[in-house]
C-alpha cells in the first residue's frame, strides 16, 4: 500500500502562485509515475500533470506553462507549482500514483488539497 497526503492548498489573488506537495510513504518503491488531478466544483476530475520516476513530465494541454510539476525521490515527495492562477484553477487538487508505467486507472489517491483563487 502507499499512501499520498498532499498539503500546500489555500486561498491565493488571481496571479499569484502555490506549490502543492504530495508526499509518498508506504510500498513506494512500486511506484512509477505520480501525478496531480483536479476537480472543480461540477465538473469531471482532470489531469494536470504527471512525472515518472526517471523524471520525464507530462502536461494536460491547458496547462502548459503555468504548472510545473517536479520530484524529490530523496523525500519521496513530488511537487505542483502553480503561477498565474486563475479563478477557474479553483478546484480540489489530487495526488496519484500508479504502479504502471502509463497509468490507465490509477493505484493510489490522496484525499485532495483545496486551492481557491479569488478575483
Amino acid at each position: 500500500q502507499v499512501q499520498l497526503v498532499e498539503s500546500g492548498g489555500g486561498l491565493v489573488q488571481a496571479g499569484g502562485s502555490l506549490r502543492l506537495s504530495c508526499a509518498a510513504s508506504g510500498s513506494i518503491f512500486s511506484i512509477n509515475v505520480m501525478g496531480w488531478y483536479r476537480q472543480a466544483p461540477g465538473k469531471q476530475r482532470e489531469l494536470v500533470a504527471s512525472i515518472t520516476k526517471g523524471g520525464r513530465a507530462n502536461y494536460a494541454n491547458s496547462m502548459k506553462g503555468r504548472f510545473t510539476i517536479s520530484s524529490d525521490n530523496a523525500k519521496n515527495t513530488v511537487y505542483l507549482q502553480m503561477n498565474s492562477l486563475k479563478p477557474e484553477d479553483t478546484a480540489v487538487y489530487y495526488c496519484a500514483a500508479d504502479r504502471a508505467t502509463v497509468p490507465v486507472i490509477w493505484d493510489y489517491w490522496g484525499k485532495g488539497t483545496l486551492v481557491t483563487v479569488s478575483s
